[in-house]
This record gives C-alpha cells, sequence and structure tokens, in this order.
C-alpha cells in the first residue's frame, strides 16, 4: 500500500469516529473494517503533494479560528455574503472532503454547497466598515 492510501484509511476511521463518537473495541472493528472495504479511486502522482499541503493548512487553520473565534466575539460581524470558490483541479474524494471541511472548520466561513462541476458556495460573515465621519453631534455617511 501507498501512502495515500493509509492517508485515506486514517481519514476514513477519523470520520468514522467522529460520527459514532464510541472508541470500544468492537467499534473499532467495525470502523477498520468498513474503511478496509470502501472502494478506492485511483490516484496521481501528485496527491501526496496535495494531501501533505491540505494537512499543513489545516495544522495553519487551528490557531486562525481561535483567532477568528474571538475577534467575532469583541467586534460585531454584522455583513454576510455568499461567494463561489473554484475547487482545485485534480482533486480526489478525500481531498475535497478535507476543502470543505477546512473552509468550514474557521468560524466566519461554511461551506453550504459543493458543485460537481468545481465550484463550492462559501457562506461568509464579515465586519463591515461604516463610512462614518463624526462632525460635532450629527453623523455623516
Amino acid at each position: 500500500m501507498d501512502a495515500i492510501a493509509y492517508l485515506n484509511i486514517i481519514l476514513r476511521l477519523a470520520i468514522w469516529f467522529l460520527l459514532t463518537a464510541d472508541f470500544s473495541l468492537s467499534n473499532i472493528i467495525i470502523g477498520v473494517a468498513i474503511a478496509l472495504l470502501l472502494p478506492r479511486g485511483a490516484t496521481s502522482p501528485s496527491a501526496l503533494k496535495d494531501w501533505l499541503r491540505v494537512l499543513w493548512e489545516i495544522i495553519i487553520a487551528i490557531p486562525q479560528a481561535y483567532m477568528e473565534a474571538i475577534e467575532i466575539m469583541l467586534r460585531p460581524h454584522n455583513h454576510e455574503d455568499i461567494v463561489q470558490e473554484r475547487v482545485k483541479p485534480c482533486r480526489t474524494p478525500g481531498l475535497v472532503f478535507l476543502d470543505i471541511f477546512l473552509i468550514t472548520f474557521t468560524p466566519k466561513t461554511i461551506v453550504t454547497k459543493y458543485h460537481e462541476n468545481g465550484w463550492y458556495e462559501v457562506h461568509r460573515v464579515k465586519r463591515k466598515r461604516r463610512n462614518t465621519v463624526r462632525q460635532g453631534d450629527r453623523e455623516t455617511r
């Protein structure tokens, strides 16, 4: 088995444990069996590099998520929009899942839809800046 196959099995097991929240011996055996029995797709040689890049981005996203959560608590974010983001080319289903997880992991963004033609719909909250200037006792915009 190559490295990508191991990463796919680990990803499948992680999803299984997140769904079941049960680390009993019988559940571990069932999870391993399911991870091994699910069909595998063909992988390209550059897929390992993509996997490592996404795993690094997830490590970077953890402190970013904490910073965004604190920022949302301290300064309200009252503007939202939905944007389209392009899926990176030649993504395996596992990498698409990790991309969606990465986008949704941070508090300011969530993937609302994945389009099979290569786009994510991403809902974002933003802090809208006002163009407010105080002049005396009245506000102008």
